[in-house]
């Protein structure tokens, strides 16, 4: 017989006990089962070769050995490395991830953490921008709620705006430490490609790159909006050389803009930097065959998700707790000025 025709009924039949004890020993159900009954049902079970089911223990234990985390876009080296963080804590602690991913939209988000809720996912982590859509975030708290009340947790990579364990990037303090280095190094005209204007990760950096340019005395930056993607910065390169900005220094938001932005330069046979200097933001590993190399700000990616499936994996109190990672600037070959 195969372990895929054997059933619990068999495996209590077999080993002369009830359903009821077979499913408690063999689903992990925290009602105790005597040591003699329980070693009977393993042997049983090991001779039949039957296969425990997953929805049942998890039914049994009210969670589940699985871990979700859901992300806009996997394709994005932002999130890809966030992922492989959750993925190493995860897996360090005997757990599987389930990746979901939302495409940026929303409503998805809400969907993937009810279907995860659904499974009883032990864990959820939520890597991606809130955004201003208030109606989105209210369903989507509820949908926390609703996860934990069934004891479940979790945590995101975001905006501290969900009342829940958050790993907060410093996407304001880097972005405003980026423009005073680009003032500092002579730049006075400025423009930056800024993401979608609904998403809090554009707003911050572009607000924190306003602040900075006001501290070095520089004038506010010509702002282009564009999707986060590579085709987003290349398109608003485009945009931003149709203006006939005289703007030597460009910001983009996003590293993955900012390499369709120099795609998009390359092609008009605009030099980086001797005529136009560029930088991202994020520090992704793909910027090591950007040629010329990308001054950006560098955010511990991968440590961020190893951080928060730790928040998420540790029970900790009824308080949700907040880490802050700061960004680090590093200047590249991208913005030296003529």
């Amino acid at each position: 017989m195969s372990a895929r025709q054997v059933t619990l009924a068999e495996v209590a039949k077999q080993a002369g006990v009830s359903l009821a004890t077979a499913s408690r020993v063999l689903n992990g159900s925290t009602r105790q089962v005597s040591e003699e009954l329980s070693d009977r049902v393993l042997r049983t079970a090991e001779q039949l070769g039957y296969v425990p089911n997953a929805s049942a223990q998890a039914l049994a234990r009210n969670s589940s050995s699985l871990v979700g985390l859901v992300v806009h876009d996997i394709t994005d080296p932002y999130f890809s490395c966030i992922a492989a963080g959750v993925t190493r804590v995860a897996e360090e602690a005997g757990l599987v991830v389930v990746l979901g991913t939302t495409g940026r939209r929303p409503e998805r988000e809400v969907e993937l953490l009810s279907t995860l809720r659904a499974h009883r996912a032990r864990a959820v982590v939520l890597a991606g921008s809130r955004t201003t859509d208030r109606a989105a975030q209210s369903r989507l708290a509820a949908e926390i709620d609703a996860f934990t009340e069934q004891g479940g947790r979790v945590a995101c990579v975001s905006q501290a705006k969900l009342g829940t364990d958050t790993v907060v990037p410093g996407n304001r303090a880097g972005a405003r430490a980026l423009a005073r280095e680009l003032a500092s190094l002579g730049h006075k005209k400025f423009a930056v490609l800024g993401g979608p204007s609904e998403l809090f990760v554009a707003r911050d950096r572009l607000a924190g790159f306003k602040a900075g340019l006001a501290d070095a005395g520089v004038a506010p930056p010509l702002v282009i909006n564009g999707a986060f993607t590579r085709d987003g910065g290349y398109e608003a390169a485009l945009e931003l050389l149709s203006s006939k900005s005289r703007a030597t220094c460009v910001f983009a938001v996003t590293d993955v803009m900012a390499m369709g932005a120099m795609a998009a330069l390359r092609e008009r046979g605009v030099r980086v930097p001797e005529d136009m200097s560029i930088a991202g933001f994020d520090d992704i590993p793909t910027l090591r065959d950007t040629v010329p190399a990308l001054s950006t700000v560098r955010l511990p990616l991968e440590e961020m998700g190893e951080i928060a499936a730790g928040l998420v994996l540790d029970a900790g109190g009824d308080e949700a707790r907040t880490v802050r990672v700061a960004g680090e600037v590093v200047l590249r070959a991208s913005t030296a000025h003529n």
